[in-house]
């Protein structure tokens, strides 16, 4: 076994632009720096994912008195090749709704 088998992988599936879509999908008021401690990067780095999906046209911002607020665009398709048919709604639908409180059926 070498070190490196001994640490536990730090990979994750989504990607910290993902992260922040679904952030700011759960509190389109939110600030960067709470976006940032959330997620577990920089404000700068926040920052700028926030200007690269504003400038891909997944979101917009508006000025409210001294925040923003974003608006997502969820119609956007993804960017990647293999899913650029598919609109992002159904990924920011799955984890924003399990924010929700657990319905039951009787």
């Amino acid at each position: 076994m070498s070190v490196s088998d001994d640490r536990p992988s730090t990979w994750t599936f989504l990607t910290h632009h993902a992260r922040v879509l679904i952030e700011i999908a759960r509190d389109p008021e939110v600030r960067l720096r709470d976006i940032a401690a959330s997620i577990g990067i920089t404000e700068r780095s926040v920052q700028s994912i926030v200007r690269d999906l504003y400038e891909a046209d997944f979101l917009t911002r508006e000025r409210v008195g001294r925040r923003n607020r974003y608006n997502l665009n969820l119609d956007q398709h993804f960017r990647y090749p293999t899913e650029a048919g598919l609109p992002i709604r159904p990924l920011i639908d799955m984890f924003t709704g399990h924010d929700l409180p657990m319905r039951t059926t009787d």
